[in-house]
């Protein structure tokens, strides 16, 4: 079994519903085990601004899916929630990220583990640091704290 880290969010319809949505699905998934979930955040949106505030979080997992699987998993969730890509960063119902699988580093064509923003969101630190502010991120392995106070520090 690997451990992984996932980013929830939802700016569209009911955010919350998108939210517990996902989470009852990854609860009842067969090759899923929810361990925690942080507190949901409301923040406002980054990179396409013109969107409603999102609500996030942060969840740790145990998977017997690789991360491939992982992610079809994890895509067809966001799909039975009514996801539709139009507009990179845009609304969605519901996004689903990889955060962190085991201390993986990995990068193909669809999927890069650590997520390539990781360092950059706020919305992904903040819940990441409650759950896990000991853990090192790869490939440097600075710990979740050091890259949540770094990013702070320098806004």
């Amino acid at each position: 079994m690997a451990c992984a880290f996932l980013g929830l969010g939802s700016n569209m319809g009911d955010r919350q519903r998108e939210l517990d949505f996902a989470l009852e699905t990854l609860r009842n998934h067969a090759d899923i085990t929810l361990i925690k979930a942080a507190p949901i955040l409301e923040t406002d949106p980054v990179g396409y601004l013109e969107q409603a505030k999102f609500l996030n979080t942060v969840v740790e997992i145990e998977t017997a899916l690789e991360p491939a699987l992982l992610l079809a998993a994890l895509q067809q969730i966001e799909d039975d929630a009514g996801r539709v890509r139009t507009v990179c960063w845009g609304p969605r119902t519901l996004d689903i990220d990889i955060l962190l699988y085991d201390n993986l580093v990995l990068s193909e064509p669809n999927l890069i583990i650590p997520h390539p923003q990781l360092r950059q969101r706020e919305f992904v630190l903040v819940p990441l640091a409650h759950l896990a502010p000991n853990l090192p991120v790869p490939p440097d392995n600075r710990t979740v704290r050091e890259l949540l106070d770094q990013y702070q520090q320098s806004r």
